[in-house]
């Protein structure tokens, strides 16, 4: 097992991401992070250690994807940086899709992610901007 850095293999996993996102299933988003895992923004950071916070963290984001008309959305992988044998440092631009078809950018996210027997987890998320 080793640090991922091939392409398909991190678009695979943002893939399963953004479904779980604009899904609200809030137990695969679970399932994508390892633990404890920490969330970094310019007015807030907020840690989890189970996968009951985690998924906690994340119930008012399906109502708001659902309101905004959000259907799907698209992690466009923007650098890929190996740190050590089972860490990388992704950068993304999230797109969305809205239910009429229209392109609706989102926002920029690195994401720490380690490699595990079981695949790629985020252990940090820092949004970008």
């Amino acid at each position: 097992m080793t640090a991922s850095t091939d392409l398909g293999t991190l678009s695979d996993f943002f893939d399963r991401y953004g479904v779980a996102l604009t899904t609200g299933d809030v137990s695969a988003i679970a399932g994508c992070y390892a633990l404890p895992g920490l969330v970094v923004a310019d007015t807030y950071s907020f840690s989890f250690s189970s996968p009951a916070a985690v998924a906690l963290s994340f119930v008012g984001a399906a109502p708001d994807y659902r309101e905004r008309e959000l259907v799907a959305a698209n992690a466009v992988i923007l650098q890929v940086e190996p740190l050590s044998p089972l860490l990388t440092l992704v950068a993304v631009q999230w797109e969305f899709l809205d239910s009429l078809g229209r392109a609706v950018p989102g926002e920029r996210y690195r994401y720490l992610l380690r490699a595990t027997d079981d695949g790629l987890v985020i252990c940090t998320v820092v949004r970008a901007g």
